[in-house]
């Protein structure tokens, strides 16, 4: 009679109904998503509602309650590719640097004289001395300014190149410094562009770096790429410029170390302003909607210890001049200091709606871009064509299961029942696995789970067909089976185990798509294997010794 330890039978059964359970939500996807959704909002802080109660009881606290994530190309949403304009950081940091190259030139004034800014290229910092005598004490000078790379591809390099072209000192970044920016700025892009998305709650994003200088945006669930460029495009460099004047036009000319930006409370007024700005949004650890003393909306920000220290020195010292809050190079305010405002909280007032100052306290408390994004392509991907998506999804996989039952009950009766009924734990077990670790499935995905079916029920053919040779060999059924299994196992892990390298290598060298065949088609082999040696082993075993045949048909 053929025998399995109790513990393994105990453990192989408790599998198949964890992985039922866990597999169970996905079955009633709407009400579980309308759950989670509404637990969701609540614990945000959203007020309680008959909708979202109703919402929040449509599924049992008590159940599992995980789901398969559906992508882009099921559920509909938007892509985009960005191309981040690196250019714009490197004038950036040009630009705050120029007040520690005046400091420290200034206190040479004894052997350079004067100091000037001169007009330069983007990138570059460009200061011109009146004394040209003194142009190796300033470069010694300037010299000293420059920092060692932290990177480890910039190993012994300085982050500034400085050179003297007759009265003129030229600074710029090294190329080792650009490389090591480079890679700063992408990473901060991407973390930032998925802080932004998450506010939101779509739903498993996908953001990834693609070459040099872009980044692959796509989220599903969202309403339209137009949406989705409204929430991450903007820039939302929050700056505070003291005000010098203001202009006629934009045209006007601003001066060195002078920009004018135009005003959006007051149209046809435009500020000309500091370049180099007091505070920016960077020094922020929170802002949140509001209302000012008028009922109108606001934003309230609070600086961090560093941003508080500055904003109150700035003001204390500048009581009774104008001070101006620019956002994306836009005067949003332009208030007269009144008093010293220590603790570095403020509010920020303008024409905004509800939506306006909400959307604007999303986007700083989410931080600044590092620097703009410019959109080389856009697409939508409308609910309807996700929904055709998975019923063309569907009908393959309802195809390949029914042809494969069909064939092993046709081949092997009884035993291809068995096999069959393994092959939906198989599927269960697979839904279970990606809800617990919340993979995300996309239409390569199914391909894989489609393609584990066919190697599932593989590793049973190659189990009822070794039984048979037993058979044919004159064993008893009790030792044909038991000998089926074990001398089948090494041919089985063999086969799955060549096809889970090519699996880990797609995974580490793919993207996209590919990592998504890749993972359903990994999970996919372990429960194969598993069910094909466990699960139909426990089947054959519990109607063997039910039956107890003297004779059996594979």
């Amino acid at each position: 009679m053929l025998h399995l330890d109790l513990w393994k039978r105990l453990v192989i059964w408790g599998v198949m109904a964890l992985g039922l359970l866990f597999a169970m939500p996905n079955v009633f996807y709407n009400r579980v998503e309308g759950h989670n959704d509404a637990i969701a909002a609540l614990e945000k802080g959203a007020a309680p509602s008959e909708t979202l109660a109703t919402a929040q009881a449509g599924w049992p606290e008590f159940l599992p309650s995980a789901l398969v994530n559906l992508g882009l190309d099921l559920r509909g949403g938007a892509h985009l590719l960005a191309e981040v304009k690196l250019a714009d950081v490197y004038a950036d940091r040009m630009d705050n640097l120029w007040p520690e190259v005046r400091d420290t030139l200034r206190a040479l004034r004894a052997d350079v004289g004067n100091v000037r800014r001169q007009q330069s290229p983007p990138g570059s910092l460009r200061v011109q001395i009146s004394d040209p005598d003194g142009i190796h004490k300033a470069l010694t000078a300037l010299r000293g300014l420059a920092s060692p790379i932290v990177s480890l591809s910039g190993v012994g390099q300085n982050d500034l190149e400085i050179n003297a072209q007759g009265q003129d000192l030229i600074i710029t970044l090294s190329e080792a410094e650009r490389t090591a920016t480079d890679t700063r700025t992408l990473q901060q892009t991407l973390e930032i562009v998925r802080r932004r998305v998450d506010e939101v709650g779509t739903r498993e994003p996908t953001i990834q770096r693609q070459g040099e200088d872009r980044v692959l945006i796509q989220v599903p669930g969202i309403g339209s790429a137009a949406e989705l460029k409204a929430l991450i495009g903007t820039t939302a460099r929050l700056t505070f410029n003291p005000v010098v004047g203001r202009a006629a036009s934009a045209s006007d000319a601003a001066g060195p170390g002078n920009v004018i930006f135009p005003s959006v409370d007051e149209p046809g007024v435009f500020y000309r302003l500091e370049k180099t700005a007091v505070v920016t949004g960077e020094e922020l650890v929170d802002a949140q909607p509001a209302f000012d003393q008028n009922g109108r909306p606001a934003v309230n920000f609070r600086f961090n210890p560093t941003g508080a220290r500055k904003f109150g020195d700035y003001t204390a010292e500048n009581i009774g001049s104008p001070f101006a809050i620019v956002l994306d190079d836009e005067v949003i305010s332009a208030p007269v200091i009144q008093s010293h405002i220590p603790g570095g909280s403020g509010i920020i007032t303008g024409r905004f709606s509800v939506e306006e100052s909400t959307k604007l306290a999303v986007l700083l408390r989410a931080g600044a871009l590092p620097a703009g994004l410019s959109f080389l392509e856009e697409r939508t991907i409308g609910p309807e064509l996700g929904a055709d998506s998975i019923a063309a999804g569907k009908i393959a996989a309802m195809i390949g299961f029914g042809a494969v039952m069909a064939y092993m009950i046709a081949s092997y009766g009884l035993f291809g029942l068995f096999a069959n009924i393994a092959l939906l734990v198989n599927v269960a077990l697979i839904f279970a696995l990606l809800s617990a670790i919340g993979a995300t499935l996309t239409l390569p995905g199914i391909a894989g789970i489609v393609l584990t079916m066919g190697m599932s029920v593989d590793a049973n053919v190659l189990i009822f067909e070794r039984i048979r040779e037993e058979l044919r060999a004159g064993r008893n059924p009790a030792r044909a089976i038991e000998m089926g299994y074990e001398k089948a196992l090494s041919a089985i892990l063999d086969a799955n185990i060549t096809t889970l390298i090519i699996a880990l290598i797609m995974f580490a060298m793919g993207s996209g798509p590919i990592r998504g065949f890749s993972v359903t088609l990994g999970i996919g082999l372990f429960t194969s294997v598993f069910t094909a040696i466990y699960v139909t082993r426990v089947f054959v075993l519990a109607w063997f010794n039910i039956k107890r045949p003297k004779k059996i048909a594979v």
